[in-house]
């Protein structure tokens, strides 16, 4: 028969232990963890401040959003000119549309990255700025709901409903 003294102070036998009493505090601890879930993502680009922002960015980009558009359509109409006539050009012709296709379609690819690139800046710019507010407000339901910790949705596979804040985050948005 193995003397409980002995086995306790064997290598296994701590670790078990160990194991066994961490598991036990962990249940307790999380059985009184009080926790939330929120939405940032869709909160904040659900707000009113950031419809405004987005039909700003529409006003403000509608003409260089049309222009990357025209310069693709030309490019396209290159392309297909030069692959239903191009068997019928001299070659010098053929050449010069290839060059000139060429030519509109970095055009085209130079347009778009720079107009992805400002909007990409322009909207981290928006949620850079909006930070502090929505940090408050999730400070703010925390207090409110007596939490200790608020999770993103993203990291959350399931939620009970009334533990999905993302609604309660939007309308301290709009406040």
């Amino acid at each position: 028969m193995v003397d409980v003294k002995d086995w306790l102070l064997n290598t296994q036998g701590v670790r078990l232990v160990t194991l066994v009493l961490a598991l036990l505090l962990a249940g307790q601890v999380s059985a009184q963890t009080r926790v939330g879930v929120v939405d940032l993502r869709q909160a904040l680009f659900a707000s009113d401040e950031a419809q405004a922002f987005s039909e700003q960015l529409k006003r403000e980009f509608t003409e260089p959003e049309q222009q990357v558009r025209e310069a693709q359509q030309e490019a396209r109409a290159l392309q297909e000119r030069l692959q239903k006539d191009g068997a019928m050009m001299n070659e010098q012709e053929r050449e010069r549309l290839a060059s000139e296709f060429q030519q509109k379609a970095q055009a085209f690819s130079a347009m778009k990255q720079q107009l992805d690139q400002t909007l990409s800046s322009r909207k981290q710019a928006f949620i850079d700025e909006a930070r502090p507010e929505v940090d408050a407000a999730v400070k703010e339901l925390m207090e409110e709901h007596d939490l200790d910790m608020i999770l993103p949705a993203e990291a959350v596979v399931r939620v009970k409903p009334e533990l999905n804040l993302t609604q309660q985050l939007l309308e301290k948005l709009n406040n």
